[in-house]
C-alpha cells in the first residue's frame, strides 16, 4: 500500500460546451485506455453532473500524476475543444506538491495541503 503521503490526487470539473455532452463521453474510453498502463496510478474515473464532469485521480507520487498529464495531454487538448476547465485541485503532501507547481505553473491549480491521514 502507499502510504498516504506519496499519493497525490488531480481533480479537475469540466464544464462541456452546450451540446457535446456525447461528444465528450466519446473520448472518455480513450482516457481510460490511455491511463491503464500507466503504473504509478491508483485509481481513476469520472463522474456526472449534468454537464459538468469530475475526473478522479490519484497516483503514487508527483512523479507519476505528472507523466500522467503528459501521457493523456493530446487527448485533453481534444477535450478542451468541447469542455473548459471549471476547477482544478491538487492534493497532496507538501513534498509531493512542491514537485508539481514549477512544472504546473501555467495551470490555475488549486493547491490542496495533506495535514492528517489514516495510513495503514
Amino acid at each position: 500500500m502507499t502510504p498516504r503521503a506519496e499519493v497525490v490526487s488531480i481533480h479537475p470539473w469540466f464544464k462541456i460546451h452546450p451540446g457535446k455532452l456525447a461528444e465528450f463521453k466519446a473520448l472518455l474510453p480513450r482516457f481510460v485506455a490511455q491511463t491503464s498502463s500507466e503504473p504509478g496510478c491508483l485509481f481513476y474515473d469520472f463522474t456526472f453532473n449534468g454537464d459538468i464532469v469530475h475526473c478522479r485521480e490519484a497516483y503514487r507520487g508527483a512523479g507519476a500524476a505528472l507523466a500522467h498529464i503528459q501521457n493523456v495531454g493530446a487527448l485533453l487538448d481534444e477535450a478542451f475543444k468541447i469542455a473548459e476547465v471549471q476547477r482544478l485541485e491538487i492534493h497532496g503532501s507538501a513534498a509531493e506538491l512542491a514537485k508539481m507547481k514549477e512544472p504546473l505553473k501555467a495551470l490555475p491549480v488549486e493547491w490542496f495541503v495533506l495535514e492528517f491521514a489514516l495510513d495503514g
